[in-house]
C-alpha cells in the first residue's frame, strides 16, 4: 500500500520517516519529496508497506500525531490519475 505522509518538519529524511513506520511492519519504501529547484523538503512523502493491514495500522497510530512540533497528515495515497491536473498555461 501506498502511504501519504503530509505535513511533514522539512528537516526530517527519508531514514527518519522509514523509522517511524517500520514500528508497524515491513517499510519498502519511504521517500521524502524535495523541491527541484531549491533541493528543500516540499514537506510530504511517501511511504510503501506491503502488508496491507500493517499499513492500515500505520495510518490509523500515525495520523494526527505530532513529529517535531507538526502535526501529521497520514492516509492512503491516491493513484495520480484520481488526482486534478494542473492548468500549466498559468
Amino acid at each position: 500500500m501506498n502511504i501519504y505522509v503530509g505535513n511533514l518538519p522539512y528537516s526530517v529524511t527519508d531514514d527518519e520517516l522509514r523509522s517511524a513506520f517500520a514500528e508497524f511492519g515491513d517499510v519498502a519504501t519511504a521517500k521524502i519529496i524535495m523541491d527541484r529547484y531549491s533541493g528543500r523538503s516540499k514537506g510530504f512523502g511517501f511511504v510503501e508497506m506491503d502488508n496491507d493491514s500493517e499499513a492500515e495500522e500505520a495510518i490509523k497510530s500515525l495520523d494526527s500525531t505530532d513529529m517535531q512540533g507538526r502535526k501529521l497528515r497520514v492516509n492512503q495515497a491516491k493513484p495520480r490519475a484520481d488526482r486534478p491536473q494542473h492548468d500549466s498555461r498559468y
